[in-house]
């Protein structure tokens, strides 16, 4: 599989105007604040960016962040901005065409940044300990739409929760379906370029993310996603696919279950992408100033990470009051969101 994604990415795509459906083509509304640092990145690297979501979480100043597949480049000149002078972003890639257009621009964006905290290694993502990157050194990894490219997930995830310092995460954007794949589609090499082919069940995915550690999933944003080639559909029959955007954290006392602890949070307000309410994940966002309930990962995904200084916390994990309501198991993702409308928020980036 590797030769596949190397020749559809290397070779066959130039642009992503190329691509024959929207599942490596984020279509999601770029945030405000993000606009002024795309806009200083090469467009060469723009074009040949192949994500499908955002994957520049908030509160990064000074953190030293993986970009896994990072392709052309643009996530790891978008990340520089936000790490600054004192941070670093590594990026990895397995595919020659796609570095030699990351390392190209490399002067460019190191004169419009005004430092240089950028490098780039060859290597799979799969093997990560042989990239001579140091174990427990990184406080975030990223990745938009590489894992599902991967024949070895759980070596990604592995590899990712060894190169995580303790209350570190992984926050990442890939593609889902609503069952588990079928041998005629994981085998086909067009959908798995388009990132179809190789696309985990996600109930799938949430048990190869306990399996390597990381106990309570996040899913931060979903979407549809849209296959209008005839002949892609007819191969695909009732198989459904989702584009999400996944946090995990690498803290050893999550439980598998949000449970009660009677515990709660206030937002200070502080992080200056996120003045006036921070999203933590789907179903936390957080108002500034107001006491918000959370269960007791919640708090410890607040309280033992970096988000931290930029919170009051309430309570402590002394009396246990059962499972935290609306708890739940059932697929995550909004299935009957208006795809068309989605589709007509704009291009890709």
């Amino acid at each position: 599989m590797h030769e596949i994604v190397q020749d559809y990415y290397g070779r066959q795509l130039r642009s992503s105007s190329d691509l024959k459906t929207n599942a490596c083509c984020d279509i999601n509304q770029v945030p405000a604040w993000l606009k002024p640092l795309l806009a200083r990145i090469d467009p060469e690297v723009l074009s040949r960016y192949y994500g499908c979501g955002l994957v520049c979480p908030t509160a990064l100043e000074g953190c030293r962040v993986l970009d896994l597949g990072c392709g052309s480049g643009r996530d790891v000149y978008a990340l520089a901005q936000l790490v600054g002078p004192s941070g670093e972003v590594v990026g990895v890639d397995m595919t020659d065409e796609q570095l030699a257009v990351a390392q190209k621009h490399h002067g460019h964006h190191v004169q419009a940044f005004g430092f240089d905290n950028v490098r780039f290694v060859h290597g799979y993502i799969e093997r990560l300990d042989e990239l001579a990157l140091e174990f427990g050194s990184f406080d975030v990894i990223v990745s938009n739409c590489v894992v599902n490219l991967s024949p070895d997930k759980d070596a990604v995830l592995r590899g990712v929760q060894g190169l995580l310092k303790p209350g570190g995460e992984f926050y990442f954007s890939d593609v889902y379906a609503d069952r588990r794949v079928p041998e005629l589609v994981r085998n086909d090499p067009v959908l798995y370029g388009e990132c179809l082919g190789g696309a985990l069940y996600w109930n799938d995915f949430i048990r190869l993310a306990h399996r390597q550690g990381f106990a309570d999933p996040r899913l931060v944003e979903d979407r549809p996603l849209a296959v209008t080639d005839p002949t892609l559909l007819d191969k695909l029959g009732n198989l459904r696919f989702f584009s999400a955007t996944y946090r995990l954290f690498k803290l050893d006392a999550l439980e598998t279950a949000c449970e009660d602890y009677g515990q709660a949070v206030v937002y200070r307000g502080d992080v200056s992408q996120q003045p006036h309410r921070f999203v933590l994940d789907k179903h936390h966002h957080i108002d500034t100033g107001r006491v918000f309930a959370v269960c007791g990962n919640t708090w410890r995904m607040l309280h033992d990470t970096r988000f931290a200084p930029h919170f009051d916390f309430i309570g402590d994990f002394e009396r246990h009051y059962g499972l935290f309501e609306g708890c739940g198991s059932s697929m995550p993702f909004d299935a009957h969101a208006a795809v068309e409308g989605a589709s007509a928020q704009g291009a890709c980036c």
